[in-house]
């Protein structure tokens, strides 16, 4: 038996913020967000006119960092616990909505301590005080669609995936007026993990009949409007805010592999954005798992139109075409660089692969890899080689 999970509801459209009017009901709203774009947009504004219209007591907590802490998360259950919201909304990147979904864990069971849910599929029952919406300002980690949060602790610089449908929000919005305000550098970034996102679900060994449409579409589309959407295009924006949406549903449910397992460990060592982590990774892995799943990835290439007779063939234009892509993005194609020393490369190479042996999701890469071969991956993509083992 399988399962497969989406939220209730999908919002989606220009001036989307408006369909929040449907928690009529409703009480009380605490509205999580991040630094000061959505508050100079106008769009925090409009959420809490919206929730106020239909007679809901609205609290903000703003400035959630990028990369969100424990403490963060702490911080904001506590302020839940104060207020007893029965609407947590999210608004943002992926980084406050990550954060609102660890949050609401501990509001509802404040005696939780981080290390109860670090485990995949670990959390307790949800929704005995509160749902959730989110609404994402980003085009890429479709967080408003997942059973996943991505915390960090920041004592040891690792990243946690959090991960279980209870997670997954009540309501998604996407608003396309959002997206309009992003700056170029976050459109290429969070574009390309949208990418990766599709890719990784679609090779994924929990993938299904249901998720690989989706994934398919996604990457379809991506190919089609990213560079459009980099360069400001309205209707391409749109099209990549469902595009990553698309992702998400699928890897939400098809999991992923370890070009976000490595892009975990080392966003916080590197100091390197998650997006462009996987930007770098992604075809050094592709050259990786080819050896287990060519077939899937020449499939790919296919539904994108990409030329080849065989299946290798195809294989190589795609991994030509995400390079040809992040040339376009102004993404450096190996973490050399981006700027990584070689010093702080090899000090953290072997933690660094210990680390991302052990991510959640390493168990669903379709190709088994251990500490060795991660390192030799995590090499390859320091240095720009090609992965030929």
């Amino acid at each position: 038996m399988a399962r497969f999970t989406l939220p209730r509801d999908i919002y989606y459209g220009e001036g989307a913020i408006s369909e929040l009017k449907n928690l009529k009901g409703c009480k009380r709203a605490i509205v999580v967000t991040g630094g000061s774009s959505m508050k100079k947009g106008g769009f925090l504004q409009k959420v809490e006119d919206v929730c106020k219209s239909i007679g809901m007591e609205v609290k903000l907590f703003e400035g959630v960092e990028p990369d969100p802490s424990i403490e963060t998360v702490f911080k904001g259950a506590k302020a839940m616990e104060e207020f007893q919201p029965d609407v947590i909304i999210a608004i943002g990147g992926g980084s406050p909505i990550d954060a609102a979904k660890a949050m609401w864990v501990f509001y509802e069971y404040p005696d939780k301590k981080f290390d109860d849910i670090k485990d995949p599929f670990t959390m307790p029952k949800l929704r005995t005080k509160a749902i959730f919406v989110a609404i994402p300002s980003t085009s890429g980690t479709a967080s408003e669609v997942t059973a996943f949060s991505v915390i960090t602790d920041y004592s040891t610089n690792i990243k946690y995936p959090l991960a279980d449908f209870e997670i997954t929000p009540d309501i998604a919005i996407l608003d396309t007026d959002i997206p309009l305000t992003m700056p170029k550098k976050l459109t290429a970034h969070t574009g390309m993990d949208a990418l990766t996102h599709a890719i990784e679900a679609y090779v994924a060994t929990a993938r299904s009949a249901f998720s690989d449409p989706l994934a398919l579409q996604a990457i379809s589309d991506i190919f089609d409007s990213l560079i459009d959407s980099y360069n400001g295009d309205k209707e391409a924006r749109a099209k990549m805010h469902y595009a990553q949406c698309l992702a998400g549903m699928s890897f939400s449910n098809a999991l992923l592999g370890i070009a976000h397992s490595l892009a975990h460990k080392t966003g916080a060592v590197f100091e390197i954005p998650h997006g462009c982590c996987n930007a770098i990774l992604l075809p050094a892995v592709i050259q990786y798992n080819s050896r287990v799943c060519m077939e899937r990835y020449a499939a790919i290439a296919r539904a994108v139109g990409l030329p080849g007779n065989t299946d290798k063939q195809l294989v190589n234009a795609l991994i030509d075409a995400i390079k040809e892509l992040n040339r376009k993005l102004g993404i450096q194609q190996s973490y050399q660089a981006n700027g990584v020393s070689e010093e702080l490369f090899k000090a953290n190479a072997d933690k660094i692969a210990e680390n991302a042996v052990k991510d959640p999701c390493t168990g669903s890469n379709p190709r088994p890899i251990d500490v060795e071969n991660m390192k030799k991956v995590l090499t390859c993509a320091y240095y720009g080689e090609d992965v030929t083992f």
